[in-house]
């Protein structure tokens, strides 16, 4: 029996994915097919993200991620606006705690300018009250292009748009087998086969997985690190306007614990970052035998471990401890309490690592004959996610894909 055909195959339903998808079939692509594996779309990073619209503050300039960070917020703006995605641009704080943290205000402030921010404004002591009245902190930076929306609801918007240019979208489709028939591919699981002329690998969690089943070495591992958060409880949510970051710590990899107003008016607080043993392990005793041995075989693992021990320790306590985990809220807004704290909530992030150790910083992508890898994409992608989507199609262009 024969399998159907497709110019081309995106494997990964979230929403790197589908705007990749969206983008090739808005340039002409002849046939494009998107394959996830669970039964709904957008299940894992995309939908446990944080809903926010990042401004591309934080990255080195010239970097992918600024570069495509500042691009794509414009282009997922004006997105949300034609499709009558809800979403809002209210700004964010980034405050500094102390007058330590200057200097790195000082250097967040240099970075915006040189990745194109406007209208930043730096505010005295004094001044963070007519923002946001319950911070406490020396100073901050206000900045405009922050904004928040559900991700979710865009992936949905996107996979419509595929399907009405006559892409196709398919759920319940897990990729297990990846072989060459010629000048294709043909990828085949319990859901059945098929056929593709391009493969385009937006696989996430298992993004270096796929690139192996391909025949690709990506000088790479994916380790999984689950952030942990709580809403706050309706009494509590009004300490919070809009969003409220703590200036980052050049020196850690993630960008410590925050608040966030989402769209439905929920105030999410956190998350923290602990190594998950499981890929897909969105509970604190979430365990997987294989996921755990790969990272035991890693060298890149215990490379990592010697450079931060210490912060993986203090981010495993505070997973299991609520007063610890509010200790650090209440150096932004010292009115919150442990009442206050409600459900708990938590999301995967995938992140590449380098044999050496290296936390993996900017965006992967790795082309190979007939096919693509988005090998890092954690945040800020779903923010550039249509820009990346561009890029790779622009990429396929210029080599005649």
């Amino acid at each position: 029996m024969s399998s159907k055909s497709f110019a081309y195959a995106v494997v990964g339903g979230g929403i790197v994915g589908l705007a990749t998808a969206w983008r090739l079939l808005l340039e002409g692509a002849d046939s494009v097919v998107v394959l996830e594996k669970e039964p709904r779309l957008a299940m894992h990073q995309t939908g446990h993200n944080s809903g926010v619209i990042h401004s591309g503050l934080y990255y080195r300039p010239g970097s992918l991620k600024a570069l495509n960070c500042t691009r794509g917020r414009e282009e997922l703006y004006r997105f949300c606006a034609e499709h009558e995605v809800p979403h809002e641009r209210c700004g964010k704080l980034v405050v500094a705690g102390c007058e330590e943290e200057l200097p790195r205000l000082d250097e967040l402030q240099r970075r915006a300018a040189a990745n194109g921010l406007e209208g930043i404004q730096r505010l005295a002591k004094e001044d963070l009250g007519a923002y946001e009245p319950q911070v406490r902190g020396v100073g901050a930076l206000h900045v405009p292009q922050t904004g928040i929306v559900d991700f979710v609801q865009v992936a949905q918007t996107l996979a419509r748009l595929i399907r009405r240019r006559g892409g196709e979208v398919r759920t319940g489709w897990e990729v297990r087998k990846i072989a060459a028939q010629g000048k294709e591919y043909e990828l085949s699981g319990p859901a059945g086969r098929l056929r593709c002329g391009y493969l385009i690998n937006c696989a996430g969690l298992f993004s270096d997985r796929l690139a192996r089943q391909c025949g690709v070495a990506p000088d790479l591992s994916i380790l999984p690190f689950r952030g942990e958060y709580f809403c706050l409880k309706p009494k509590a949510a009004g300490l919070v306007r809009h969003l409220i970051y703590p200036v980052p710590d050049p020196a850690l990899p993630f960008l410590g614990v925050h608040l966030t107003r989402m769209m439905d008016g929920r105030v999410e607080a956190g998350p923290n970052a602990v190594l998950a043993w499981k890929r897909e392990g969105y509970g604190r005793t979430s365990f997987n035998f294989r996921d755990a041995l790969e990272i035991l075989a890693f060298k890149g693992f215990w490379r990592l471990v010697p450079q931060f021990w210490r912060l993986g320790l203090r981010e495993y306590r505070r997973s299991f401890s609520r007063r610890l985990f509010l200790a650090d809220l209440q150096r932004l807004v010292p009115a919150l309490q442990l009442e206050h704290l409600g459900a708990r909530g938590s999301g995967v992030r995938a992140q590449a690592v380098a044999p050496t150790g290296q936390l993996i910083d900017d965006f992967r992508i790795l082309a190979a004959p007939g096919m693509m890898h988005v090998l890092n994409a954690p945040s800020p992608a779903a923010t550039a996610s249509l820009a990346i989507g561009a890029s790779i199609v622009a990429r396929l262009r210029a080599e005649g894909s």
